[in-house]
């Protein structure tokens, strides 16, 4: 407790705090959507494209001149186009879908790797591939809370749809939703909610935190409402236990929220598989 306390003192870490939580409601909404509609791969292959955002944004940048070519921005930017080229082929389904998705995961990855590797001098890719507490500002913590209010704003407003796309799109298609429009909506939401906690968790291991916490909370919740405010809670948990967790041992960020997270998914399953209290309605 007095390492928590003595965290929050520092701006640096104070910052990834207040970002994780405020994130946390983001990943907690979204999150149940994703699990519920079966896209974690998707998810992850939008995860992996945004750092070709963020290579390209850091050439920008530091080689280029553009200062203003803020690498959250090219993350923000790549993952919602991959978000969409992912989302009309699986529409469409003119390509085998699931060869499209390796290809975008792998070229997004390799395309970031590549102009990072062109930067003079060095460039912290560790930093963003796994997560770092030291480069969270309080730039981030205003980014993530205005990101994070547009993300809530949209899925209350349309929650009806969303849930009607995740369960029965056929039934949708009958009362005049508009699935395809709304499919893709979800997935441009899902991709600004992986960006939002990317210098925290880094970008390898922020699918973990898209699906983990919604899949906890589906074991306790009987209706979708309920998954999304455990699953928020149990992000909020993850969060905060890691970053605690990493500064007292002295560890990487990312990695040490998400086996917390880890730890805890599992020990629900066994706990639940060993005291079984009947199947949910």
């Amino acid at each position: 407790m007095a390492d928590l306390l003595e965290a929050f003192r520092s701006p640096f870490l104070s910052s990834a705090f207040l970002v994780g939580i405020i994130a946390s409601i983001s990943f907690g909404v979204v999150g149940s959507y994703v699990v519920a509609k079966r896209i974690t791969y998707i998810a992850g292959a939008i995860a992996h494209c945004a750092l070709g955002g963020i290579g390209l944004a850091l050439y920008g940048q530091r080689v280029l001149g553009w200062q203003w070519c803020d690498p959250m921005l090219g993350a923000l930017l790549v993952a919602v186009a991959a978000a969409l080229v992912i989302g009309v082929i699986s529409l469409r389904r003119s390509e085998r879908e699931d060869t499209v998705i390796g290809a975008l995961w792998a070229a997004g990855m390799a395309v970031g790797i590549l102009a990072i590797k062109k930067i003079p001098g060095y460039v912290q890719l560790g930093s963003w591939l796994f997560g770092d507490m030291t480069i969270v500002t309080r730039n981030d913590v205003w980014l993530v809370a205005m990101l994070g209010l547009v993300i809530v704003g949209v899925c209350v407003l349309f929650h009806n749809r969303f849930v009607a796309v995740c369960f029965d799109e056929e039934f949708a298609r009958v009362r005049g939703v508009h699935v395809d429009f709304y499919y893709l909506l979800l997935l441009c939401l899902t991709a600004v909610t992986i960006v939002l906690l990317v210098r925290v968790v880094g970008i390898i291991m922020v699918i973990a935190m898209v699906t983990l916490p919604a899949a906890v909370a589906s074991q306790f919740a009987r209706h979708l409402w309920q998954m999304m405010v455990l699953a928020v809670l149990a992000c909020m948990f993850f969060v905060v236990s890691g970053l605690a967790l990493s500064i007292r041992w002295n560890t990487v960020s990312g990695p040490t929220i998400i086996l917390v997270a880890t730890a805890v998914y599992l020990t629900v399953l066994a706990v639940k598989r060993l005291f079984p209290v009947g199947r949910r309605q």
